[in-house]
């Protein structure tokens, strides 16, 4: 199944959770894999807490280093790539009862890292035998 996300902000946490939950089936079991099409944008599990969403994207710039880079068509572009392949491009969890299954405080989130664009993402359902 393929979701489209249109993002905001050049940098964004967008929470997931509801949107891919209204989209599994009512009583599927087994797990959802979810993958994000491109190389500036990740996919990943967070507290949404308010005002955690910024927390983590001021992690990220403090973790990148302010340097020359080689990336060919726009060198200061080149840390978006990095952050999005440390964090990465898909994330799998599991399925009860046609949600998804998180702890107390997780949300599937995706990491918007050189918006604002239209984000395409995967979702494939394993579906258990029970």
């Amino acid at each position: 199944m393929k979701l489209s996300v249109r993002t905001q902000k050049p940098r964004q946490i967008i929470d997931l959770t509801d949107h891919v939950n209204s989209l599994l089936p009512d009583r599927s079991n087994g797990a959802a894999l979810l993958t994000v099409l491109h190389t500036t944008v990740a996919l990943t599990t967070a507290d949404l807490d308010p005002g955690t969403d910024l927390d983590f994207l001021d992690f990220l710039d403090l973790i990148t280093p302010n340097r020359p880079w080689r990336h060919p068509h726009d060198p200061e572009h080149a840390p978006d790539h990095f952050l999005a392949s440390i964090i990465g491009p898909s994330v799998t969890l599991p399925v009860v009862a046609g949600k998804l299954v998180l702890g107390q405080w997780q949300r599937f989130v995706l990491v918007e890292l050189s918006g604002p664009r239209i984000r395409h993402l995967d979702l494939t359902l394993l579906s258990s035998q029970t």
